[in-house]
């Protein structure tokens, strides 16, 4: 797929360093950006895309396709719906062992 830049690159999950959650949440800003509509985020970052683990890389829309709230009132709003989200569509490389 062709990205607005390079998933890996400053813009993107700053030369793999950040993953996942990470990513989508630093391209908005706490104090200014709530309340938060998932149409506006999707709107503007859409296309961008989310290094989910070393070889998996998907677009915010394909993230948001699993989010089950319209709009965000905070931001640990926010990391709770996309965490859900992620972890709903199989995009969360993080497993806990269940005895």
């Amino acid at each position: 797929m062709d990205w607005p830049h390079d998933p890996d690159g400053e813009e993107g999950s700053e030369g793999r360093r950040k993953y996942g959650h990470a990513i989508l949440a630093k391209k908005i800003d706490e104090e200014e950006d709530f309340p938060l509509t998932a149409a506006e985020y999707v709107d503007q970052y859409g296309d961008h895309p989310v290094r989910i683990d070393y070889e998996t890389v998907v677009s915010v829309e394909e993230v948001f396709e699993s989010v089950d709230q319209d709009e965000f009132e905070d931001f640990p709003d926010f990391h709770r719906a996309l965490g859900r989200a992620l972890r709903e569509a199989d995009l969360w490389p993080y497993r806990l062992e269940h005895a």
